[in-house]
């Protein structure tokens, strides 16, 4: 029985030390080549894990140019799937199994992968939907060090997915969930094909606390709050529909879990210290380098402002019109700068002030103060003009709320430049 920094013991194979495996089948004797260790998660899974291990082996071992591990983790199956785990671990070389006394596949990949020697850790799924073409190109980019994370991904421009329209729904309306709530870039969370250099994933590991199926999701928002870099990879996908999942269970408790993560998000203990990356530099000796700060950022985040607020001045005059046929000025007014000012600062929190990585609550919050102070002057001014010209047309105050809106605009950009997105300096 091993102790783990994590808590929970789990049990090697009796009198076994697995080799990583070079190129070739033969024992690793040190290439200088990064190490790859493949966890396999499996939860009565009797049935299915001998045909993964042998196509997962015969795979690593014709072709895979780096030296390998395959661990089987068992975690409190009931089943005899620790039997066969432990006999195909005896016959297959380079393959262990480990036995966890508690049930959750979070749970085996964060034990499993926070005790392992190698330098890359990655993981599939028993069942193998995702196609091992898509192995190599997960893993090398981390053996470079050119990224942190890497990712399958069935909905990656590329990808080819056979599956139901369920499961197609739940997928896509649950990424989806994902983008909106909470900002990301990547476009599938739950996929079972994921790596990651050790180094960088340690650190995480130890802020993650979900056991189950939301641990994917909760081990990529924090890497990507945390500056990392994610390397998706399009992948060809083929449903089994002999799965341990429960749907609707997986998704309140996903739900939950964004939820969790977003209020871990803002109070800042989702920040992690990390191995830091050195800074872009030129390849070329000779390069003529344009000033990293200065002109071109204030260039781009004046434009790219101008540009965001143009397009929500549009929307806002257009929405305040169709909402004038129904409702009084103020309450047009107050609905459509509401709704604008939310995809206003969101999309400026995308764009514009990308790299101060400013917590979506700080920015909606600061957002909301400007919201109050551009709901008075606007309204102020289509009241004034009302009082002013009685008979005026809709149109007409249409017009003035647009001029109203635009000076809002130009006090936003300073105050939220200045104070709501304001860049850390660095000694």
């Amino acid at each position: 029985m091993s102790p783990t920094p994590h808590g929970t013991a789990f049990t090697h194979s009796p009198g076994r030390t697995v080799a990583f495996q070079s190129p070739g089948g033969t024992a690793h004797a040190g290439s200088g080549k990064a190490s790859v260790e493949i966890v396999v998660p499996v939860y009565n899974e009797e049935r299915a894990l001998p045909g993964c291990l042998r196509t997962l082996h015969a795979r690593l071992t014709e072709g895979f140019p780096f030296p390998w591990r395959i661990t089987v983790a068992d975690n409190a199956s009931t089943d005899g799937t620790l039997t066969v785990a432990r006999r195909l671990a005896e016959e297959l070389p380079g393959v262990d199994a480990v036995h966890l006394e508690r049930k959750g596949r979070g749970l085996a990949l964060r034990i499993v992968w926070g005790c392992s020697d190698a330098d890359i850790v990655a993981y599939m799924d028993v069942d193998l939907s995702t196609g091992l073409d898509g192995l190599l190109p997960l893993v090398a980019p981390l053996a470079t060090g050119h990224s942190d994370i890497a990712i399958g991904s069935r909905l990656a421009p590329g990808a080819r997915t056979v599956r139901g329209p369920r499961r197609e729904f739940v997928s896509r309306c649950y990424n989806g969930i994902i983008r909106l709530t909470h900002g990301v870039r990547f476009t599938d969370a739950q996929c079972g094909f994921k790596a990651a250099r050790t180094e960088v994933l340690r650190p995480l590991l130890k802020v993650t606390r979900d056991d189950a199926w939301f641990f994917d999701t909760e081990l990529l928002l924090l890497a990507e709050h945390n500056g990392l870099r994610v390397h998706e990879v399009p992948v060809d996908w083929v449903e089994d529909v002999d799965t341990r999942v429960d749907v609707v269970s997986t998704a309140t408790d996903d739900l939950k879990g964004l939820w969790r993560m977003a209020r871990l998000k803002a109070s800042g203990a989702a920040r992690v210290e990390l191995p830091r990356r050195p800074a872009p530099a030129a390849e070329h000796p000779d390069a003529v380098l344009a000033p990293p700060t200065g002109r071109g950022v204030l260039s781009w985040e004046v434009g790219c402002f101008i540009a965001i607020g143009i397009a929500s001045t549009i929307g806002q005059a257009l929405l305040y019109w169709l909402l004038r046929g129904w409702w009084q000025p103020a309450a047009a007014n107050l609905v459509s700068l509401l709704i604008l000012t939310v995809l206003n600062t969101e999309a400026n929190r995308r764009l514009t002030f990308r790299k101060a990585a400013t917590r979506p609550a700080r920015a909606h919050l600061g957002a909301g103060a400007l919201f109050v102070l551009g709901y008075l002057v606007t309204s102020g001014a289509v009241l004034w003009f009302k009082h002013t010209d009685p008979g005026a047309s809709a149109a007409a105050e249409t017009a003035v709320l647009a001029a109203a809106s635009v000076a809002v605009t130009a006090v936003r950009f300073a105050v939220l430049r200045l104070a709501v997105f304001r860049r850390k300096t660095t000694a």
